[in-house]
């Protein structure tokens, strides 16, 4: 059984995984409108990684006999003056998402549970990887600078990402 402080957090948490999903279909569409499909592709694939970590949440939530309480998603921005600045927000959310996970996680070890502990431990490693990932594209932006035909090879790279759900022994039900 989850304490009320721990499902609290748990919704909270929720409802940020859903807003990441706006957020990336947001930049999706933004990438979309200035001709960079593959930039647009890497974003839709990462907006469904959201939904599939918000699933995680809400069937953890119903496992432990918790209430899933969904809350209104704030609008997310919808213009970037460029394709660095997108993927400089997107790091900086991927931050901060790290950082909340982090608070959950520290709430579950301050109430001693062992249960939502585990379960956070996969959002934890798993925001090592999106840091990473979204950082690697901000790095290669930068060296790109103003070079036109670089920023083309790079978008026909990130279009190469696909979706592929995780395994059903990845951090609880997908």
């Amino acid at each position: 059984m989850l304490s009320d402080k721990i499902q609290g957090a748990l919704n909270d948490q929720l409802n940020a995984e859903l807003y990441s999903a706006y957020l990336y279909l947001s930049m999706a569409a933004y990438f979309h409108a200035v001709g960079l499909g593959g930039f647009a592709q890497w974003m839709r694939v990462q907006a469904q990684e959201e939904l599939v970590h918000a699933m995680k949440f809400h069937d953890f939530i119903g496992e432990r006999g918790g209430r899933v309480r969904l809350k209104a998603i704030e609008a997310p921005p919808t213009e970037w003056s460029s394709p660095l600045e997108a993927f400089e927000t997107a790091l900086k959310h991927e931050e901060m998402v790290s950082g909340r996970i982090n608070d959950v996680m520290n709430l579950a070890l301050s109430e001693r549970d062992h249960a939502t502990q585990i379960f956070l431990q996969w959002f934890v490693t798993e925001q090592v990887e999106e840091e990473a990932s979204v950082g690697e594209v901000v790095q290669r932006l930068k060296l790109l600078g103003d070079a036109r035909q670089g920023l083309f090879m790079l978008d026909r790279e990130l279009g190469q990402r696909t979706f592929t759900p995780p395994s059903s022994g990845e951090g609880g039900a997908p």
